[in-house]
């Protein structure tokens, strides 16, 4: 089969490579009906997270299953699954708790010696505490599939920022970040009936998004002006909870700053430089609560996709490009000097 390999910094290829097959009786083989880019990847695009030459990436697909073992329960040969960015066995303690992330048994799509996600094909360990059964009619349905694989990822994540953060119905939320995860996070927020919405960021065709996904306001500016501009828009109270979704300090600077006293930041973005912004002499003197990390997507699945389904929600607006997989590599580009927010993958 045919996948996306990772040689290093702007090289990625599409190669032959194994196809998958069943090494244990709880896995299932999965044929990939779409996948996308994610930001996170580019870290490895641009070198700054290290990738092994010749590793597989990508962690966000749809698929319908070919193929289970002796020991797989709720999924059989032809039914259409989401899988969530991080595979877990569903019976540790923090699966049952809802933070399949810390599963002990749990692994990241594209680690060392695990498939890919953007490839034609992924063997999913512990099928039944990783993948989501989706209506098996939706495999067809073009404009609904963008919205499934944004559950897989950047939907869920921006869903655990607005959660974290104690979005409440009636409260000011504002939004640090414009990529496709932020995006999501507006849409979270709008979801969980936030009063006023404040999204933070300077490209006009994403924020429009932010608009249609439920923004009020939009701030451009960024570091104090941004701050600056948020207190102004909220009486220089700043706002009840606060999603960043960036991770680099200048981020997480801005969202303690402009979090309403007693309120909260629920952050998201992958960190990245020294302390990563974080004050705690700011967040102490005004009780500024600060929570977060790496989204249990497979927690939220079920949740969310009811309200895909319906249409009540439509993350899949975020993806403004497809590509083949041959165009994998134009995509990363494409990711990576901002001509496109989100590349999708079609099989």
């Amino acid at each position: 089969m045919r996948a996306t390999v990772i040689h290093g910094p702007n090289d990625i290829r599409i190669e032959e490579v194994p196809d998958p097959v069943v090494r244990h009786p709880a896995d299932a083989v999965v044929r990939v009906v779409n996948a996308c880019i994610c930001g996170s990847d580019l870290w490895a695009y641009r070198g700054v997270a290290s990738r092994t030459a010749g590793q597989r990436i990508g962690h966000e697909f749809l698929g319908v299953v070919e193929e289970v073992g002796s020991e797989v329960r709720d999924f059989r040969p032809g039914d259409f699954v989401v899988a969530p960015f991080v595979w877990s066995d569903g019976t540790c303690d923090f699966c049952r708790e809802g933070l399949h992330t810390s599963c002990p048994q749990g692994g990241f799509w594209g680690e060392v010696g695990s498939d890919g996600g953007q490839g034609e094909a992924v063997r999913v360990p512990f099928a039944d505490g990783t993948l989501v059964q989706l209506p098996r009619e939706t495999v067809g349905e073009e404009k609904l599939l963008p919205g499934l694989l944004a559950l897989s990822d950047v939907m869920s994540t921006g869903h655990h920022a607005a959660v974290t953060a104690g979005v409440r119905p009636g409260a000011t939320v504002a939004v640090v970040g414009d990529g496709a995860v932020g995006l999501c996070g507006v849409l979270a927020a709008q979801r969980l009936g936030a009063g006023r919405i404040i999204a933070l960021g300077r490209h006009e065709d994403r924020t429009a998004i932010a608009c249609r996904f439920g923004a009020t306001d939009v701030v451009a500016e960024r570091g104090d002006a941004a701050v600056e501009a948020v207190r102004e828009l909220t009486g220089g109270q700043g706002a009840h909870a606060v999603l960043e979704a960036v991770g680099t300090e200048e981020s997480m600077r801005t969202a303690i700053s402009i979090t309403r006293d007693g309120g909260a930041v629920g952050y998201v973005g992958v960190p990245h430089g020294g302390s990563a912004g974080v004050d705690i002499g700011q967040m102490f003197g005004r009780n500024v609560s600060l929570r977060g990390g790496v989204a249990p997507a497979r927690a939220y699945i079920p949740e969310l996709l009811p309200d895909v389904l319906s249409g009540a929600i439509n993350p899949g607006l975020v993806f403004d490009r497809a590509v083949s997989l041959d165009e994998v590599p134009g995509g990363y580009h494409a990711m990576d000097t901002r001509e496109a927010l989100k590349v999708r993958i079609a099989f």
